[in-house]
């Protein structure tokens, strides 16, 4: 009988550098109120779309996911995301009801935490450098 590989979940917290990664959301919002409205479907990280960001940096625009580094992240205890646990003891929840996210079948904050997570992750941004309006 084959053995079945199950492919690793994606991390929403990931950067386009990482290999294969995708975008799948945009920063709205302001600087001390940022929310995350999720793309219709993910997109391929290409130069194309990374100069859309410009002049700024890609992730102070962007959400990207990519396959989760586990034991190669800092965030990884070796069976869990420990980013994931403090964003959801450290912040609160600021929608009622699940976003309409297209990578949540293979989120790994999804598949760890469930709705928790999901209740946090639109006010997750990688980078904010420009605080001011």
């Amino acid at each position: 009988m084959p053995s079945v590989i199950k492919a690793l979940p994606l991390c929403p917290s990931s950067r386009p550098e990482v290999k294969n990664s995708l975008a799948f959301g945009i920063v709205v919002g302001s600087a001390k109120k940022p929310r995350v409205a999720y793309l219709s479907e993910p997109q391929a990280v290409t130069d194309q779309l990374l100069s859309i960001a410009k002049p700024v940096t890609p992730t102070e625009v962007f959400r990207f996911a990519a396959t989760c580094a586990e034991r190669d992240c800092e965030h990884f205890n070796g069976s869990d995301c420990q980013l994931v646990k403090r964003i959801i003891n450290k912040s609160p929840m600021v929608v009622e009801n699940l976003p309409s996210c297209r990578i949540r079948a293979d989120c790994r904050w999804w598949q760890q935490e469930g709705k928790s997570a999901c209740f946090r992750c639109p006010q997750i941004v990688t980078d904010i450098y420009n605080s001011t309006e």
